[in-house]
């Protein structure tokens, strides 16, 4: 903003030196019309042809004086030249018309190049007040929200260049609160659990170790007592590994929450979202992409979700094909419309194929490539919170990845 504050007195400042240089370069470039030599010229011509001119005929000619030998005959209030014509000497009063002093010239580019810098400056200052202003007071924002700091909510901002920035911004810290909340959460019931679990888990343990030490030490003297104890071993290690069914289970439960509005939707609208971003970006990398015709229909789907779904696979299909062609088709089934994303260069096996939507899984052509292996995982959830489904085949070297959207009537 300082160096802003200091560009608003430098542009005044350079403006004002140009219009006095351009005043000073057209003042000095003035000169003299020399109207009043012609009309001199003319005049002498005249009284050699024995004509007396007129004064009121000639442009800068203010009077005609002949010499009768009066002394004032020299002396003028104004501009004058002497020519002798004839023998005589005559007195020519004249009014030197200098047009090019461009006084008038001068006056309308200052007023021209004043009319600018007042444009210039109310540009300026809008800019300052509008957009940078603005954009100062939301600069260390995104700092905050890294340090972790979420809870103080973001001043609504109704500039239109930074209203919907702001509203956003907002959403985004709105969120990662509400994740940081979840995850807090999450973790209080895990550590519940596991203390619970711990506690749970001691008494079989220690019927366990006891019934070991009888038998270890013949405490049992009869062959029932100590199949009795070996019974109950049994159902105490049963008991135990129940318990870690229920942690296992509970493990393995769903990790990710989804905020899915379902709603009636034009698939147009998100495929040209998606064709225009990764036409740009496969050209970039010499892919060829092709993206096959449609008929235009309603969908039951969440645009935004629908939207990131194709991303993913998009980004999988960069990621883990050999680059040489991408395509987007599309076909009807019943009252469903499939999108299908190919991609060439599929190194996976059948056998993994079936693991590819689980989470937190890789597979063999992962290779030194990161990821988190949650891609896959996280468009099966989404298509499912849509009433949709996804799957994937491969065909012909061809990683084929099809989404399911219901179609409305």
């Amino acid at each position: 903003m300082k160096r802003f504050d200091r560009l608003l007195i430098v542009v005044p400042l350079l403006i004002l030196a140009v219009i006095a240089a351009a005043d000073l370069i057209l003042l000095r470039s003035s000169s003299s019309s020399r109207q009043y030599i012609v009309d001199a010229n003319r005049i002498e011509q005249q009284i050699l042809s024995g004509k007396m001119p007129s004064a009121d005929d000639l442009q800068t000619v203010d009077a005609i004086v002949k010499n009768d030998g009066d002394e004032d005959f020299f002396r003028s209030d104004g501009e004058y030249l002497i020519r002798e014509i004839n023998g005589e000497l005559y007195r020519i009063d004249y009014t030197d018309d200098k047009s090019s002093s461009n006084i008038g010239a001068v006056i309308a580019l200052d007023a021209a190049l004043a009319v600018l810098l007042v444009l210039i400056m109310a540009v300026l200052l809008y800019i300052r007040q509008n957009i940078l202003k603005q954009f100062v007071r939301l600069n260390d924002v995104p700092y905050q929200l890294a340090k972790g700091n979420l809870s103080e909510p973001l001043k609504e901002n109704k500039s239109r260049f930074f209203g919907k920035f702001v509203w956003g911004l907002d959403i985004l810290r709105g969120e990662l609160e509400q994740s940081k909340t979840n995850e807090l959460e999450r973790a209080r019931k895990e550590k519940t659990m596991l203390l619970s679990l711990s506690h749970d888990i001691k008494t079989p343990l220690a019927a366990i170790k006891l019934y070991s030490k009888g038998l270890s030490r013949g405490l049992f003297g009869t062959e029932e007592k100590r199949l009795e104890a070996a019974d109950c071993i049994g159902a105490k290690a049963d008991e135990i590994e129940g318990y870690l069914a229920r942690m296992i289970d509970s493990l393995n439960s769903d990790f990710m929450s989804f905020d899915v509005s379902v709603g009636d939707i034009y698939l147009s609208a998100v495929i040209c979202r998606v064709t225009a971003y990764y036409k740009d970006k496969l050209s970039l990398t010499g892919t060829e992409f092709a993206v096959g015709e449609y008929d235009d229909c309603m969908l039951s789907a969440d645009a935004d979700r629908l939207e990131e779904v194709l991303q993913n696979i998009f980004e999988n299909a960069i990621k883990y094909g050999d680059g040489r062609s991408i395509s987007m088709t599309f076909a009807d089934e019943e009252d469903c419309r499939l999108i299908t994303v190919s991609n060439s260069g599929c190194t996976l096996t059948d056998a993994e194929l079936d693991h590819i939507f689980d989470s937190f899984w890789r597979g063999s052509n992962a290779g030194s490539k990161q990821g988190s292996g949650l891609g896959l995982y996280i468009c099966q959830r989404l298509m499912n919170e849509m009433g949709g489904d996804i799957f994937a085949e491969i065909e012909n070297g061809n990683m084929n990845v099809t989404l399911v959207c219901k179609k409305i009537a």
